[in-house]
């Protein structure tokens, strides 16, 4: 029986075929090429600042609080896309290095706001244009127009997902 088994079951070592479209094909690529380009400039940046001696989630706090000022921890969690859970370990550990702290607000005393202290605005301040300029430079592969056609596409296809098929995602759950 054993035998007979093996002669009928697909080989396991062979790859799948490929039943879909072209254009799937071609989607498929698309999120590959995304998911992998991103991948690799999100490590690019992510070494540089660790040479600040923080970790990406932690400069993007104080560079959101940097530019926009005091922040609740739901619109900084918000701005950076990610858990209030995750903005309230990273601000622990910012709060421990001395260059953020937290406030209730004055208008709503249920809102706790995230601040820079003179510390934080000082290392930020001095590291900031650095980062900046690295980032520059990683883009250095695209001419300029190409950049803002990069762009505009990527904010075309995040904006055309969020409306039409992520909301219609989490409806339905």
């Amino acid at each position: 029986m054993e035998e007979l088994d093996t002669v009928m079951a697909p080989d396991i070592d062979q790859p799948a075929s490929r039943d879909w479209s072209s254009d799937q094909e071609e989607a498929l690529r698309v999120w590959i090429a995304l998911a992998r380009c991103y991948s690799t400039f999100s490590r690019a940046v992510a070494i540089k600042i660790q040479e600040y001696g923080l970790t990406t989630p932690q400069f993007g706090v104080l560079e959101a609080l940097y530019h926009l000022g005091p922040l609740s921890l739901g619109d900084l969690a918000a701005k950076l896309l990610v858990t209030g859970g995750n903005v309230t370990y990273v601000m622990d550990r910012l709060e421990d290095h001395g260059f953020v702290y937290r406030e209730r607000s004055p208008e709503d005393r249920r809102v706790i706001q995230a601040k820079l202290t003179e510390k934080g605005r000082s290392l930020i301040d001095g590291v900031f244009l650095g980062h900046a300029e690295y980032v520059e430079h990683l883009t250095r592969h695209l001419e300029r127009e190409e950049r803002a056609e990069l762009r505009r596409l990527l904010k075309k296809l995040g904006t055309g997902v969020a409306r039409q098929d992520l909301r219609s995602t989490l409806q339905t759950d």
